[in-house]
């Protein structure tokens, strides 16, 4: 990485940091800490939801995702919008009149503290874990870069976060949120940019998008119900709905995002901003990814996107294997290239036979190069057992590297690891909130001075830093981390959701029965991904997210029954005569 390269990147970094930092300094108590005394507007907010969504994991590993696998991935938001009009029209006000520092304090006056603190609990294991995965997305640019071994990367990254995090709060990760967002934005928009330019030597973009269509990367909308398929309509508009409930409605690195807001009015527009310009964001990822897909097949690329990978090989003694290995790949590649050439000359003759028979020619050569990829990666697991072979996650960082001009480069890795930091900073700044108000506050020391609750937070902070970077040295077991955290998330979002659901809408169900419903429901949901995972049953994870909210419903309702209705509480606690 050149000297350009390393000023863009680290200037952009120490100034967003050292801007929040100035700006946020001097949190003396609790709220000031945790909701940032609710001085935010609605575009802060907005930004901040998107920022905290939006993590490395987003601009790494999406666009492999669209590499692999097409633009289907994009029908996981597409329940986006309706959970934002739901939280904004039932949460959002309740949250505001209670007065709440988390959404799980309402879950008390509406049940009991053992209810509270479960949910808690859940958030809290789910979370922390989730964190790991956004440490772990940006160390493996800088293990590759700076040649580092992945596991200091991830304690370097985790504990730059944590400082930062424990020294500002909320209020510091809104604001700086703002200034991530930019660079994000204007650092993509330049990538997709010079992409196009690049593909203009080949192809124009419309014929650009119909190769991606002619080989299944246009695969935006399936209209197919079948619990079986990871992406379809129905598991966006249902499962989706249902996780981004849970997500936006209860997990509280969202939930700190706009309770810091000046009103509900401001927090319901930053909602409905993000609401608005989530799914056109991720659409423009993947169509990043696709496009990335479609200038490789003009272009050889490599047997392994983990070049750090392949440099062990080299310097083993299996060296000349990997270089049979790469010399038979590029000529497939070669090939298929030619062959690529074809169906471009059938699209624009608009010879559909052609075009067809230039297609089973592009899949056979494709088929053929990903048995040479698997022997690769069979090659680098004998040389270097601990060595990630899985490269989707290295493929847009691969072509950033190898494609991008200088200054540009150090651009995009600052968009990447400005991600990082705002959704890691996020998620531990309300990993902190939840532990210290839902844990230690409500069962340990109820009466104490608001510096100790504001040390307590911070505590915290390094507590759950501590663990999302021990969990991060674990994360490469996934295949691909962007599904990785919603697969997490789905695992919990659902039990969670059904307790909230359970305490706005079905009135006669008390404590004890939505609590054993919640264990039970919690249970079976991790049952049923574990016999979908050895593939005695077919239920992708986002129905995982219906089926734990029903079950709480269901389980709640039933126990409930069998001890007999009572009236719900006050929101004092007290039940009502």
């Amino acid at each position: 990485m050149s000297f350009i390269d390393w000023f863009v990147m680290l200037g952009t970094l120490f100034f967003i940091v050292g801007y929040g930092a100035w700006k946020t300094r001097g949190s003396r108590d609790i709220r000031g800490y945790l909701l940032g005394d609710n001085s935010s507007r609605w575009w802060t907010i907005g930004l901040s939801v998107m920022a905290t969504q939006a993590s490395a994991i987003t601009f790494l590993s999406t666009p492999g995702q669209a590499y692999v696998d097409g633009m289907r991935f994009l029908q996981f938001y597409m329940g986006l919008p309706i959970a934002m009009i739901i939280i904004s029209v039932v949460f959002i006000p309740l949250y505001y009149k209670l007065k709440v520092y988390t959404a799980y304090e309402f879950l008390e006056s509406r049940f009991d503290r053992k209810t509270r603190v479960l949910t808690a609990l859940l958030f809290l294991l789910q979370r922390g874990l989730a964190t790991g995965i956004t440490i772990y997305a940006p160390a493996i640019i800088l293990s590759q870069i700076l040649g580092w071994t992945l596991d200091f990367t991830v304690v370097f990254i985790g504990v730059s976060v944590v400082i930062y995090t424990v020294s500002g709060g909320t209020n510091a990760v809104n604001q700086t949120h703002k200034q991530q967002m930019t660079v994000i934005f204007v650092g993509m928009i330049i990538a997709f940019g010079i992409l196009l330019w690049r593909l203009s030597e080949y192809a124009s973009f419309t014929e650009t998008i119909q190769i991606a269509g002619k080989m299944g990367k246009m695969n935006i909308i399936d209209l197919k119900f079948d619990l079986s398929s990871r992406y379809n309509i129905w598991s966006g508009l249902i499962g989706g709905l249902f996780l981004q409930l849970s997500y936006f409605g209860t997990d509280q690195s969202q939930v700190q995002r706009y309770l810091s807001g000046q009103s509900i009015k401001e927090s319901r527009l930053g909602l409905m901003f993000n609401g608005l310009a989530k799914i056109p964001m991720q659409f423009f990822i993947l169509l990043t990814g696709v496009l990335v897909f479609v200038f490789y097949q003009f272009n050889t690329e490599p047997v392994n996107f983990n070049q750090a990978a392949l440099e062990k090989v080299r310097n083993s003694g299996k060296a000349e294997e990997l270089v049979r290995l790469e010399a038979r790949y590029d000529a497939i590649s070669l090939e298929k290239k030619k062959e690529i050439g074809n169906l471009l000359a059938s699209i624009r003759v608009e010879d559909n036979s052609a075009t067809t028979e230039s297609q089973k020619v592009i899949q056979n050569k494709i088929e053929e190069g990903g048995k040479v990829r698997q022997q690769a990666k069979l090659l680098i697991h004998s040389i270097a057992p601990d060595t990630d072979v899985k490269d989707t996650d290295y493929i847009f960082i691969s072509f950033v590297m190898n494609f991008l001009p200088k200054g540009i480069v150090g651009l995009l890795l600052a968009v990447i690891l400005s991600a990082a930091m705002s959704s890691t900073s996020a998620e531990l700044n309300a990993l902190a909130s939840t532990s210290t108000v839902d844990i230690y506050k409500r069962n340990f020391k109820r009466k104490a001075p608001e510096g100790h609750y504001l040390w307590v937070s911070k505590v915290f902070t390094i507590f759950f830093g501590a663990v999302a970077i021990l969990f991060a040295m674990l994360a490469s077991l996934f295949e691909n981390l962007i599904q990785a955290v919603n697969i997490l998330g789905s695992l919990f979002y659902g039990t969670i959701l059904g307790v909230f659901i359970a305490a706005f809408f079905v009135k006669f169900i008390r404590a004890t029965a939505v609590f054993t419903g919640a264990l039970l429901a919690e249970a079976a949901v991790i049952c049923i991904y574990i016999l979908d995972r050895k593939e005695i049953l077919q239920i992708e994870y986002l129905w995982l997210n219906l089926i734990g909210c029903i079950l709480v419903i269901f389980f709640g309702c039933f126990f409930q029954l069998l001890r007999g209705a009572t009236p719900p509480r006050q929101q004092d606690g007290s039940i009502p005569t």
